[in-house]
């Protein structure tokens, strides 16, 4: 079985739709992989464990860094909950916080 990779609702793809041309593509290619072959395709640093059921994957560009969090769910679904462009080193309390209640939608 492969894997789905979902945007949690409108808000999310909103964000995605934001961040900057090259990150977008990005980012397609990084969830493109994880349909096809799963996490084990991508190289190391391109997933972080935040907290409890909070993942990352770390999206880099030509102008910074952003960040996808997400979740896994039942069924080998894999949900963006949070993006967002990274402007310190450590993830922001309050970015964290909205993907935690944003992970709680779903089931």
């Amino acid at each position: 079985m492969t894997w789905t990779v979902l945007a949690l609702n409108v808000l999310v793809e909103n964000e995605i739709l934001a961040l900057p041309k090259d990150m977008r593509a990005r980012l397609a290619r990084i969830t493109s992989l994880i349909e096809q072959h799963g996490f084990e395709g991508l190289p190391r640093e391109t997933v972080k464990h935040l907290d409890e059921k909070l993942w990352e994957l770390r999206i880099t560009g030509r102008d910074g860094i952003s960040r996808a969090i997400y979740v896994t769910a039942t069924g080998k679904r894999m949900v963006i909950v949070r993006v967002f462009i990274k402007k310190t080193q450590k993830t922001p309390k309050n970015e964290l916080e909205i993907a935690r209640q944003r992970a709680k939608e779903i089931r």
